[in-house]
């Protein structure tokens, strides 16, 4: 059927700021959405707290609110606006529960709004862990022994009656919060006690464990004739017992029989017509016994999920897109295939390349935390590789993660204390895939790894083969590698630097220079969604080793936007939202925008959002081959954060050429100690400093600059490894730790202004003029990391003589630093005098608050600068907020309760949300500012 004429405004109900479980593949579900509804004429209205979202902006929605997600804000929007739907699958458990309380007090019948791609009846079914269960026992679905339990007692009935191992599973949660494992009679009743709090309806599903049984997710579509399609199987090479967010995963599924497979896409079909009458998009996760592929249902969600960013990007299929469209009223065979332009959407992808996704954790700024994986989910961030084969998908992947790695292994990180390897192969943490490699490189035999591993033979035997070809490269130096097996090596993924550090006495560059000299380089492959069987019309490509280039590179004008990678602390959202507003800026400016990124979940990795996306690992090796290809005018590197910045280095030395602020005067205030010197020659006052290379330095420098001082190395992000001591012996300590786990670097010593104010300028420069867009005052003092303190915009009690300061500053670093685009400047203020403490020359966390909060397009004035077709001579900018904005920053400190919460200068905020107040007496600043308060009189 047609489109339901009857809507002609939705509103959408964003996730809110970013948690653990909760990240930015909602902002692109919900981005996605929003273009398809205004692609039909439909105005569309967005509710959403967060600012660093690009869903949050004008080029998204008609109605942008940033407000929080309560019913009370739902009102008053409904109040404003006509609406005449609601979708609410696109944010997540956070928009789902907030459908259901806003219907529950009877405001979407006051108003008329109807919800649309989800049926509330089943979002019940499938939060509610008794009535699932019964759901799947009546329509002849399998689960797992359980019983659900609603108080203590009824919780150590069924555990007595099921027998251990169980795992306990809170109703109405999200990553698994208050989920275990329990395997031993003793550690129950805490395990049952955390499940009963986690729930907000007081209610666990007490449950037979399957572990060690392989686990399966397939992403399904549905219409309203109740056709129904499955987009994509991925299987978790982890086995069950580690939660899906947390687990690397694999697309297409790889070790599952037709027959197994074909009976569970027939019982997922059937679990999803069973809990509703919708059409839209469900996440169905399954558990097979590896003994005897007997099926069990583990979940179904009836709304986009983490994994549906990683389908849509796995298969080139949008499926947030095509389920608005299905949700106001057309059926699959009328809509358009995105991708080949001729057929309908109504068909199910077919894969040609094998994609890998590992997760990214951040345990170091949790120090103290439960490293091991399980039903609670931990990791912030993800990436995705794409190859011909697994194992080429696999090695890209690790080259992704930014964790210092070349790939899977030879590398020089390998761990050679089989103790340690094998605990970890036992007790799964972050880096148990590396030490799979390490054990299979020692000679543990396969099955010993299978064992304790219970991961799919077939898996370890591909890492096997790696090793394998590893010992084979050992027999060759770098002129005699038959030529034949070099182009294998690089067909599995290995990259220079791997190949270089097996050769031994050559370098990544010896090893690349000999692959140019035979010929050897990437080919890009187009995703397609089809297996090449319709011609495909989307820019959308991966790197592998073959002969055909279906890459056709046009004569046009051409800027590479450098992406920021997997989400992790100190690098977020906000920077994908700085780079999908570069390549507008760049189209708008007549450019071929080029993206090259590699986290699924991001607006940036859309196939329709650069004239051209390379999904590749934001790693030289791969970043230096789309150069070469392309040949574009630019790289524009200050969009992406510190891992596009990472580039830089290697683009200047390379003589490319970067788009705006010069790789050196980015290095002057990237290099602590050379900033410093500037900040000296340009007479602006900045806290006294030393710089260390050992811990017998760093005392005598303590000694000469005062203590408390602040103790940092060069060059990092998020504050990592920052510290505030006091004395010599914590000075010691913190410097050898520092030197241990970021060998080559330099420690630099401050002075610490302590009870110091602290704020923020952002601003823009052209080269000549300097257009400072906002200062922000922070509300707690100098010593909390930036990114984890509340900043009001404009400020709030700083003098007129400390604001002229700031603008003086900022005007002269700016000048001096040459800066071509934008400048983050952070200072700290006591006794009215302002001191500097660092400056950005890139986009930073504050970039998308400011435009948000000030309603300027900020990023794209600041891109069209750095791209030389405009000066800030050419824009008006006008600024709109009346009143005062908030940054609030938001923990998922609920993930790691064992850990020390108290903030410092190494940031553990996982994301933020913006709220508006009139004025200074609003009562949520006052209860902000009287704690403030309390914490500086202590």
């Amino acid at each position: 059927m047609p489109k339901d004429t009857s809507i002609k405004s939705v509103l959408i109900i964003g996730s809110g700021p970013i948690i653990i479980g909760q990240a930015c593949e909602f902002d692109y579900a919900g981005s996605q959405a929003a273009l398809s509804l205004k692609e039909e004429g439909i105005s569309v209205s967005i509710i959403n707290s967060n600012p660093a979202t690009i869903m949050t902006d004008k080029v998204i929605a008609d109605h942008v609110y940033l407000l929080p997600l309560t019913s009370d804000s739902i009102e008053k929007i409904l109040k404003e606006q006509q609406i005449d739907a609601v979708l609410p699958t696109m944010g997540g458990q956070t928009a789902l529960n907030l459908c259901i309380e806003v219907a529950e007090r009877g405001i979407w019948e006051k108003y008329g709004v109807k919800i649309i791609g989800v049926d509330l009846a089943a979002i019940e079914k499938t939060e509610n862990r008794e009535a699932f269960r019964q759901l799947m026992v009546d329509i002849g679905v399998g689960v797992a022994t359980s019983k659900i339990a609603n108080s203590f007692l009824e919780g150590k009935e069924a555990a007595q009656e099921i027998g251990f191992p169980l795992v306990i599973r809170p109703s109405y949660t999200l990553g698994g919060k208050g989920a275990g494992f329990v395997h031993k009679k003793e550690d129950f009743d805490a395990a049952l006690s955390k499940g009963l709090q986690a729930s907000p309806t007081h209610e666990v599903l007490v449950e037979q464990a399957v572990i060690g049984w392989k686990e399966y997710e397939l992403e399904l579509l549905r219409d309203n004739n109740d056709n129904v399609i499955i987009i994509c199987s991925i299987e978790n090479f982890d086995p069950m017992g580690i939660h899906t967010g947390d687990s690397i995963t694999v697309a297409p599924a790889m070790t599952l029989s037709d027959r197994c497979y074909q009976s569970m896409r027939n019982q997922a079909i059937k679990m999803m017509r069973a809990i509703g009458n919708f059409a839209g998009g469900c996440n169905v996760q399954f558990s097979v016994n590896p003994a005897d592929e007997a099926i069990i249902a583990i979940e179904i969600n009836p709304r986009v999920s983490r994994s549906s960013a990683l389908a849509s990007k796995a298969t080139g299929y949008p499926i947030a897109k095509i389920a608005a469209k299905l949700a106001i009223g057309y059926n699959l065979d009328e809509i358009e295939n995105q991708i080949t332009k001729t057929t309908s959407a109504y068909f199910e992808p077919t894969l040609d390349y094998v994609i890998v996704k590992i997760p990214r954790w951040n345990f170091d700024k949790f120090k103290g935390a439960n490293r091991q994986l399980g039903l609670q989910m931990k990791s912030v961030g993800e990436v995705m590789g794409i190859g011909r084969s697994f194992i080429e998908a696999l090695q890209k992947a690790c080259q992704s993660l930014e964790i210092g790695r070349a790939g899977l292994g030879a590398d020089g990180r390998q761990s050679r204390n089989l103790e340690e390897i094998m605990h970890s192969l036992e007790f799964p943490s972050w880096d148990r895939l590396f030490h799979i490699y390490d054990a299979l490189s020692l000679g543990v035999p396969i099955e010993s790894v299978r064992k304790v591993t219970k991961i799919d033979r077939w898996f370890l035997n591909q890492i096997a083969d790696v090793v394998n070809m590893e010992n084979e490269l050992r027999r060759y130096s770098l002129n005699n590698i038959p030529e034949e097996f070099l182009f294998t090596l690089k067909q599995k993924g290995f990259s220079d630097t791997q190949i270089a550090y097996i050769l031994g006495n050559v370098t990544e560059e010896d090893v690349y220079q000999r692959r140019k000299a035979l010929g050897m380089h990437r080919v890009y492959k187009m995703v397609d969604t089809c297996a090449a069987e319709f011609p495909a019309k989307t820019p959308y490509y991966y790197s592998t080793y073959e002969g055909e280039n279906e890459s056709i590179v046009s004569d046009k004008k051409k800027i590479i936007v450098l992406g920021s990678g997997p989400n992790r602390i100190g690098q977020g959202i906000e920077f994908d939202y700085s780079c999908v507003h570069g390549l507008l800026a760049a189209k708008e400016s007549g450019f071929e925008a080029i993206m090259v990124n590699c986290n699924p979940e991001t607006v940036s990795t859309d196939f329709n959002m650069a004239d051209k996306l390379y999904f590749e690992p934001v790693y030289w090796e791969h970043v230096r081959e789309i150069i070469e290809l392309e040949k574009p005018d630019g790289v524009i590197v200050q969009l992406g954060g510190q891992t596009a910045l990472k580039m830089a280095e290697k683009m200047h030395e390379h003589g490319i050429k970067i788009i705006g602020t010069s790789f050196n005067d980015m290095d002057i205030a990237e290099d602590r100690g050379r900033f410093s010197d500037l900040l000296k020659e340009l007479d602006i006052p900045y806290p006294k400093y030393g710089v260390a290379e050992s811990a017998e330095e760093a005392i005598e420098v303590a000694h000469h600059v005062g203590y408390p001082v602040l103790v940092r190395p060069s060059y990092v992000l998020g504050g990592q490894g920052m510290s505030i001591v006091i004395n010599d012996e914590d000075l010691e300590k913190a410097v050898v730790g520092l030197l241990k786990n970021l060998p080559g670097n330099r420690v630099l010593i401050d002075h610490f202004l302590d009870r110091a104010a602290e704020a923020e300028s952002d601003s823009i420069s052209d080269g000549d003029e300097v257009h400072i867009v906002g200062i922000m005052e922070h509300i707690e003092p100098a010593g909390i990391h930036s990114g984890d303190s509340f900043a009001v915009l404009p400020p709030f009690d700083l003098s007129d003589n400390v604001i002229s300061q700031i603008e003086e500053y900022t005007v002269k670093i700016a000048k001096a630093l040459n800066v071509i685009g934008l400048l983050n400047i952070q200072f700290a203020v006591k006794n009215d005098m302002v001191y500097v403490i660092e400056a950005n020359p890139r986009a930073s966390r504050t970039v998308p608050f400011i435009a948000k909060a000030y309603d300027v397009p900020y990023i794209n004035i600041a891109a069209k600068v750095m791209l030389g077709v405009a000066k800030l001579k050419d824009f008006t900018i006008e600024r709109k907020l009346w009143g005062y904005a908030i940054k609030e920053p938001v923990f998922s400190f609920d993930k790691f309760p064992e850990v020390n919460k108290e903030l410092g200068p190494e940031m553990k905020s996982t994301g933020e949300a913006i709220r508006f107040i009139p004025n200074l007496q609003d009562p949520y600043f006052r209860s902000l500012y009287k704690e403030k308060s309390m914490y500086l009189s202590r």
